[in-house]
């Protein structure tokens, strides 16, 4: 991130903002948020994404990030990523095209333009972005486009007070696509995934990364949880089956052994996948068997 801040009109007006006691729908403009279940379905595709290129203190998905006080358009996202690995993720805004000092801050348009540059000088750029193949902005040149079937939508700023019970989302959906700038990339042009997938995705990785880290559960519902105490019980016969394809899981005794079963049954009445319930349990399995260690 850059030590000299950005001290624009856009800048002060969004601090301004932030600071009001309450707040309406149609004041967000940019501050939309990304969910977290888009964000590690994407991470999990096209990851590890390590550099939030827009993004705040309350909203980083990202170890690294840019504030708009940074004004991402300024800075060398190639360099940063050959220091920290991995790649960047962009949220943009899209807010007509804003300047300081003749330099744009905002504007999708110098975003996808900036964002070409960058490409040349190495690394991979990950947008998520409005699917409007129509519009003057949209990147023809990016390395790869993955369509999203089915709508989807944003969540409020963490600093969103409304103003009164008519300030709730209700048709701020619309169609996506995310965006790849990377000249290493070697498959196909476009792709296409549909939106419970993607969040499916999001929720196995989100749910193994809380276990490897040890963080505590994401403000949201995730269906891996601290099951209760298990005694040995008659469970269906599906969870059988999943639990023997666990990996190790004969490794550990019987009563975290009905744990693992505890929650594949939660996965599996949720109607999850077999293949993501398995990677799931394998990451309790993982967990526990660290616990056991120690």
């Amino acid at each position: 991130m850059s030590t000299e801040k950005n001290t624009s009109r856009y800048c002060e007006a969004l601090n301004l903002l932030r600071a009001a006691p309450v707040h309406r729908l149609n004041e967000v403009g940019d501050q939309w948020r990304t969910p977290d279940l888009l964000f590690w379905g994407i991470n999990a595709l096209f990851g590890p994404l390590i550099l939030d290129l827009f993004a705040d203190d309350s909203n980083a998905k990202c170890p690294v990030w840019y504030t708009a006080e940074d004004n991402a358009l300024t800075q060398d996202w190639a360099e940063m990523l050959a220091s920290i690995g991995g790649a960047a993720f962009g949220n943009p805004p899209y807010s007509r095209s804003q300047y300081h000092e003749k330099q744009a801050i905002t504007g999708m348009t110098h975003i996808m333009s900036y964002a070409s540059q960058q490409r040349e000088k190495g690394g991979r750029y990950v947008f998520l972005v409005k699917s409007a193949t129509s519009e003057t902005w949209w990147p023809e040149d990016a390395d790869h486009v993955c369509f999203i079937r089915g709508r989807i939508g944003f969540d409020l700023p963490t600093w969103f007070v409304p103003a009164d019970d008519k300030q709730k989302p209700t048709s701020a959906f619309f169609a996506g696509a995310i965006v790849i700038f990377d000249k290493s990339w070697r498959g196909e042009r476009f792709s296409y995934i549909d939106r419970a997938e993607l969040e499916a995705k999001g929720r196995t990785s989100l749910a193994l990364a809380q276990f490897a880290y040890g963080q505590q559960p994401a403000p949201l519902k995730v269906p891996v949880l601290e099951a209760p105490e298990i005694e040995s019980r008659i469970w269906p016969l599906e969870v059988g089956l999943i639990f023997e394809k666990v990996p190790s899981v004969d490794s550990l005794p019987e009563t975290l052994q009905n744990k693992i079963k505890f929650h594949i049954n939660q996965l599996w009445l949720e109607r999850m996948p077999t293949n993501e319930i398995i990677i799931i349990a394998g990451g309790l399995v993982d967990s526990m068997g660290g616990q056991v260690r120690a």
